[in-house]
C-alpha cells in the first residue's frame, strides 16, 4: 500500500510540475512577445563605407517594400562609444522613418564594434568629415535618392550637424534632438542640474563649482592629464583619453556654424526633464540664429534628454521591461509620429 505521506508527496510533485509547466508556457509567451515587439517593419543591411581612406562599419535600414531610390536620414550620434544601432535604441526611429518611405544610415563610432580608430581621438570637425564621407558614399547607391538626404542627431551632435551642412550644401533637412550649443555653458548646466537632482548641499555645490573652474583653467592653458590629476586629486572617471578628447573639443560652440542651416527645414526637439542640456538656452540660440518658418520646435514635457519617458527612465525595472517588451513605448508620446510628419512636410514642400 501507498502511505499517506507518499501520496501527499506525489500530489505536491504533480502540483510543482503543473506550476513549472504553467511558468514555461508564460515564459514562452513572454519570449514570443519580446521577439514580436523587437521585430521591425524595415530591412537592415550591414554596409561598409569606404571613402578617402576612411572605413566605416554601418547599417543601412530600408523600407520593407520597394527598391527605391529612397530618401535618406543620416544618423549622427551623441557622446560615448555608440554602435550603429545605439544598442537597438534607434530601431523604432528607423521604423518610423521607413513607414514614411525613408531609409536610415548609421555606423559604429571609431573603436566600437571592431571599427578602426578611437572615437576619443575625434574633434567635432572630424565627426563632420566622417558624415560627409558617408553621405557622398550614399549618393552613389542606386537605392538612395541623393537629392533628398537629411540629418538626424542628438546631444553632442548639436556641434556636428551644422558643420555637416556647411560642408555639404545639399543637405535637405535636419532633426536636432536635445542638441547642445556651447560646451562650457552646457557643462555648467549639467553639473548644477545633476547636483540639484541628487539634493547636494550648498557646500557640495560650491566644491563642485571650484573643481570645475580648476578644470577649465587647466584646459585653457593646455595642461596635461597628469597636471589635472595633481590639481583635483581623484579624477572621478576622467581618464587620460577622455581628458584629451575634452581638451580637443571644449571650445565647441554651435553658434558660429548654425547659420549654415538658414533656410533648411529644421525640427528642434526639446525635452522637459533634460539634465544634460539647457533647453531654454538651446531654443533661444536656434530661434536667434535660424529665424523664419523653416525652424520648427517640438516640446516634450514628460521626456528626458534621450526623449525617453521620464517615469520610465526613473525606474530601472520599468526601463528594462519596456526596452524588452515594448521598445516603441520608451519614447515620449508623439515623438516618433511627429518626426514622421516632419519628413512628410519636407516632401510636400519639395513639390
Amino acid at each position: 500500500m501507498t502511505s499517506r505521506s507518499t501520496t501527499r508527496r506525489r500530489r505536491v510533485g504533480r502540483a510543482v510540475l503543473a506550476t513549472l509547466a504553467a511558468l514555461a508556457v508564460v515564459a514562452a509567451g513572454l519570449g514570443g512577445l519580446v521577439v514580436w515587439q523587437n521585430t521591425y517593419d524595415l530591412r537592415e543591411k550591414a554596409v561598409t563605407v569606404r571613402r578617402d581612406g576612411r572605413t566605416l562599419a554601418g547599417v543601412l535600414a530600408l523600407p520593407e517594400q520597394g527598391e527605391g531610390p529612397f530618401p535618406l536620414v543620416v544618423f549622427v550620434h551623441g557622446d560615448g562609444p555608440v554602435d550603429a544601432t545605439h544598442d537597438t535604441f534607434y530601431r523604432p526611429i528607423w521604423e518610423s522613418f521607413a513607414r514614411a518611405g525613408y531609409a536610415s544610415l548609421s555606423w559604429n563610432k571609431p573603436g566600437v564594434g571592431g571599427a578602426p580608430g578611437d572615437w576619443l581621438d575625434q574633434s567635432m570637425d572630424d565627426r563632420a568629415d566622417e558624415a560627409v564621407d558617408a553621405i557622398a558614399w550614399a549618393r552613389q547607391r542606386p537605392d538612395i535618392d541623393g537629392s533628398r538626404i537629411g540629418l538626424w542627431g542628438a546631444s553632442q551632435a548639436g556641434w556636428v550637424l551644422p558643420k555637416i551642412a556647411a560642408k555639404d550644401p545639399g543637405i535637405r533637412f535636419v532633426i536636432a534632438v536635445s542638441p547642445a550649443v556651447n560646451w562650457h555653458r552646457q557643462g555648467r548646466y549639467n553639473l548644477l542640474a545633476e547636483l540639484h537632482r541628487d539634493r547636494a548641499s550648498d557646500t557640495e555645490v560650491a566644491a563642485a563649482l571650484r573643481r570645475r573652474e580648476t578644470g577649465l583653467e587647466l584646459l585653457g592653458r593646455g595642461a596635461s592629464y597628469e597636471e589635472y590629476v595633481r590639481a583635483v586629486g581623484d579624477p572621478r572617471g576622467m581618464t587620460a583619453a577622455r581628458w584629451r578628447f575634452v581638451s580637443r573639443n571644449h571650445t565647441a560652440d554651435a553658434s558660429a556654424d548654425l547659420p549654415a542651416l538658414r533656410g533648411v527645414p529644421v525640427l528642434l526637439v526639446l525635452a522637459g526633464h533634460d539634465v544634460n542640456v539647457d533647453t531654454a538656452d538651446t531654443e533661444a540660440a536656434y530661434r536667434r540664429l535660424l529665424p523664419g518658418p523653416a525652424l520648427r520646435v517640438g516640446h516634450y514635457p514628460d521626456a528626458t534628454h534621450g526623449l525617453v519617458k521620464h517615469d520610465v527612465e526613473n525606474s530601472s525595472l520599468r526601463l528594462t521591461l519596456t526596452a524588452l517588451c515594448a521598445p516603441r513605448a520608451l519614447f515620449a508620446d508623439g515623438f516618433l509620429e511627429d518626426q514622421r510628419q516632419f519628413l512628410a512636410s519636407v516632401d510636400t514642400g519639395a513639390r
